[in-house]
């Protein structure tokens, strides 16, 4: 393993051991400004259509659920934290 790869690891590990004290990461007591339950059920359905369409071969369909997961997971939690 080259040197500057154990570096950045070393690094790394030592920014989430900073992160994970119990004094330093955010609250976890589960208070959400936005119910979590679209983005889930949504990167959920673009899944599901990803799936079925890798099984009938459908290119479209593919790209349909690879654009709800990135939606649920990118785009919309990013417009979302822009415009609050």
């Amino acid at each position: 393993m080259p040197k500057d790869t154990f570096g950045l690891l070393l690094a790394s590990a030592l920014v989430l051991a900073q992160f994970l004290d119990p004094g330093e990461g955010p609250d976890p007591n589960g208070d959400f400004r936005v119910s979590p339950t679209f983005f889930v059920v949504l990167l959920g359905a673009g899944f599901l259509f990803a799936a079925i369409g890798h099984l009938i071969r459908s290119r479209t369909l593919v790209a349909i659920g690879v654009t709800m997961v990135f939606a649920a997971t990118v785009f919309l939690p990013l417009a979302y934290a822009l415009t609050n």
